[in-house]
């Protein structure tokens, strides 16, 4: 092991960073949980009262549920139109180049710049949406000001970011598939839909497994995306819009830490949404080995 010290130094900065700014700021989170700070006071060990507070919490719930709710919003047709983009695409024969790209670039865009766009397109007053509307006589739509479609602008924004990054993958997919495969379904007189579901989903299943994972864990991060339509600062305290509707658990941890200046139940927050994040995990995973051995 000694007689490789100088590739193990050539690598070196890597771990060195990632032990740094990943790995401690990690375990020193956890160590925050159990602790009052204020970030500039002495630390005061509470134990699990953070925990305590954070189970009785009502708008921890709250964040607990608007997650959920945009993660469902935006997670299932992600995923089901990425896999029909992707099947389409695959049967493409000409410009298949350009609409990879087309797809895939709302997922490189400024995550930013795109909540900025949603907002102007889905404003209640002035936006596009409501304009169109308006043509065929159809009163404006409080997009974001009624509860449940500001759940459903926000996971429309992730849908359209997503969808092109998926889309990507179950084409990687879909071409490694063998066409003798289709070729034999074709002559035993198997039409598109059943090719689909009896052939395609079946062989495609572990990236399936894979982008549900992914989903997950990235759906369930949303924050950049309320933060931003609703302009959340230190000035505007009622972060996620009226009736705190668009409130993400993230978004709830910022104001926790970040606003309130509370970094220890800013920690309590992240730890129990880690923790649920791994369960949902988990069960994706179970469902979808439960799908593979049936």
């Amino acid at each position: 092991m000694l007689s490789h010290w100088r590739q193990y130094l050539a690598i070196s900065p890597f771990y060195l960073i990632f032990i740094a700014f990943s790995f401690f700021p990690v375990l020193y989170s956890l160590y925050l949980a159990f602790q009052r700070y204020d970030g500039l006071g002495a630390k005061q060990f509470v134990g699990l009262q953070q925990f305590e507070f954070l189970w009785n919490d009502p708008v921890f719930w709250l964040s607990i549920r608007n997650t959920l709710a945009i993660w469902v919003l935006s997670t299932v047709p992600t995923l089901f139109g990425a896999l029909v983009l992707a099947t389409l695409l695959h049967s493409v024969r000409r410009f298949k180049g350009f609409y990879r790209i087309a797809l895939y670039v709302p997922n490189v865009t400024s995550i930013v710049a795109v909540a900025i766009f949603f907002g102007a397109v889905f404003s209640n007053n002035f936006g596009l949406v409501n304009a169109i509307l308006g043509t065929v006589g159809i009163s404006p739509v409080p997009w974001l000001s009624n509860p449940w479609l500001i759940k459903l602008v926000i996971a429309l924004l992730m849908t359209w970011m997503w969808t092109g990054y998926n889309m990507i993958i179950y084409l990687a997919g879909l071409q490694a598939i063998p066409t003798s495969i289709y070729e034999a379904a074709k002559m035993d007189g198997a039409g598109p839909v059943r090719t689909f579901f009896q052939i395609t989903i079946p062989i495609m299943r572990p990236i399936i497994l894979f982008t549900v994972i992914i989903s997950t864990i990235n759906g369930l991060q949303s924050f950049s995306e309320p933060q931003v339509l609703f302009a959340s600062n230190a000035a505007n305290q009622n972060l996620g819009g009226p009736g705190q509707a668009g409130l993400t658990t993230l978004l709830y941890f910022y104001q926790s830490a970040f606003l309130n200046n509370d970094y220890g139940y800013g920690a309590a927050i992240v730890w129990a949404f880690f923790v649920l994040i791994m369960v949902l995990v988990v069960i994706n995973w179970r469902l979808v080995q439960r799908g593979r051995k049936s």
